[in-house]
């Protein structure tokens, strides 16, 4: 079993607070001045499946120079308001083989990618769509 994950938030003044992880060295704000907690996990999901998109097409020995990923969400009317779709926009950069960037993403949606797994256990309708840059392309 892994280590279990310890993080606190405390209320600095106002509607702010200020969270860290405990093992990390870096915080964030929430609340007024920083970032609501339902934008941040949308934030999550497109950081956990960019890190997996890039390891993957990497271990593939594909030329990926960049990877942008854009994510929207929509949220319920009633409380609690969560995400009732989500869509990631991968915008992957480098002679990449099509066929290999579908890949690469389909293996973090459908089997790495923890925080997109919970966005969809939630409910949550998930897609995507990706292109690829090809040098001189930009």
């Amino acid at each position: 079993m892994s280590e279990p994950v310890k993080g606190k938030v405390e209320w600095f003044k106002d509607y702010q607070f200020i969270g860290r992880i405990e093992s990390d060295k870096c915080s964030v704000i929430l609340g007024e001045g920083g970032i609501s907690p339902m934008k941040l996990l949308l934030l999550s999901v497109a950081g956990c499946t960019a890190y997996d998109v890039v390891m993957i097409l990497q271990k593939m020995r594909e030329p990926i120079e960049g990877l942008e990923v854009e994510i929207s969400g929509e949220r319920r009317e009633e409380h609690p308001k969560i995400y009732r779709k989500v869509h990631l926009h991968y915008r992957i950069h480098g002679n990449v083989r099509e066929e290999k960037a579908k890949r690469a993403i389909e293996l973090s949606q459908d089997k790495y990618c923890s925080a997109s797994a919970h966005m969809k256990l939630s409910g949550a309708e998930l897609t995507y769509s990706f292109e690829i840059i090809r040098p001189g392309e930009d």
